[in-house]
């Protein structure tokens, strides 16, 4: 059996690295969709399509450096027509049997399109989110303990917290 499991990975975080190895435990091969992919540059989507590829990608092999074999990793853009959403994505990825996903909005559209669909647990949910963890990069705290090792090292290997650090700067200018 095939699975798939989609996120935006901004960046992948030890929430992902968990939900990943229990899926791949239930699951022949594995398709993770990078979502948003044509998203970066931006407060809310710092990384690029292929940044976050090499994310998973090692974070993938600190879990079993056979696993790459039984996992796509495939970007998806946004469409923005709900509607037509899941015939996007199976449009773009191998064909697969079940989905795994928290996002309502996902859960929905892929029940509707027939789909079998798991939750995922959440794990340590307060400090596993995307948002906190860019806010941490961007105020100087300690956000390499939220993600896998590897995936620290791709941030610092792209220049990804000055990055974000420049683009959480803004052009105003402040009135005296």
């Amino acid at each position: 059996m095939r699975g798939f499991f989609i996120g935006r990975f901004q960046p992948y975080h030890l929430g992902h690295h968990e939900i990943v190895k229990e899926i791949v435990n239930e699951v022949d091969e594995l398709i993770i969709g990078i979502g948003s992919a044509q998203e970066s540059h931006t407060i809310e989507n710092p990384f690029t399509a292929g940044e976050r590829i090499l994310m998973v990608s090692r974070a993938l092999d600190e879990i079993d450096p056979n696993l790459r074999r039984r996992v796509y990793i495939i970007p998806l853009e946004d469409i923005y027509r709900n509607a037509l959403w899941v015939s996007h994505v199976r449009s773009m990825v191998p064909p697969f049997e079940i989905v795994f996903s928290n996002n309502p909005l996902v859960i929905r559209l892929f029940r509707e399109a027939g789909f079998d669909v798991v939750r995922t647990r959440f794990y340590r949910r307060e400090h596993l989110q995307g948002r906190e963890i860019r806010r941490l990069m961007v105020e100087g705290g300690n956000w390499e303990r939220y993600v896998p090792k590897s995936v620290a090292d791709v941030i610092r290997e792209i220049g990804g917290i000055e990055r974000i650090r420049e683009i959480a700067k803004n052009d105003r200018v402040v009135e005296r």
